[in-house]
């Protein structure tokens, strides 16, 4: 098994409502929903292929992202952080955000170190207002 780059957590609440949930809390922590894909919807139009909900949001936080692009323009192939929302088979939902620090470890530049750290401790005040 490969490197986690992320963590999860699981939300006694159904597909819709804990998308409402994330929404709210990644702007209570200064995120913007820059990108959304609902790989269920895709997957169906294009292969008729069945699936469990699954939404990739692509959240921002304008000013760490502006510094991490100071600091290489091309981290924008990293931007903006990844947060899964799908349905758990078991019941209820799970919540899964990336980990700024692949940035850090991606790119090999030490000063987006306080920048992944930022975003890191954000996107963890967000999921842990789920539970």
């Amino acid at each position: 098994m490969g490197k986690d780059y992320g963590r999860t957590v699981g939300v006694d609440a159904p597909f819709d409502e804990t998308v409402r949930r994330v929404r709210d809390a990644l702007a209570d922590q200064g995120f913007g929903v820059l990108t959304e894909i609902d790989v269920r919807a895709t997957l169906k139009a294009k292969l008729d292929a069945d699936m469990e909900p699954y939404l990739i949001l692509g959240a921002c936080n304008p000013p760490p992202a502006r510094r991490a692009l100071e600091a290489d323009r091309s981290i924008g192939l990293l931007l903006p952080c990844k947060v899964v929302v799908r349905a758990d088979p078991d019941g209820g939902t799970l919540v899964q955000a990336m980990d700024p620090s692949a940035m850090v470890e991606l790119s090999g530049l030490p000063e987006l170190l306080p920048v992944a750290d930022e975003a890191r401790q954000r996107l963890a005040t967000a999921l842990d207002s789920l539970g």
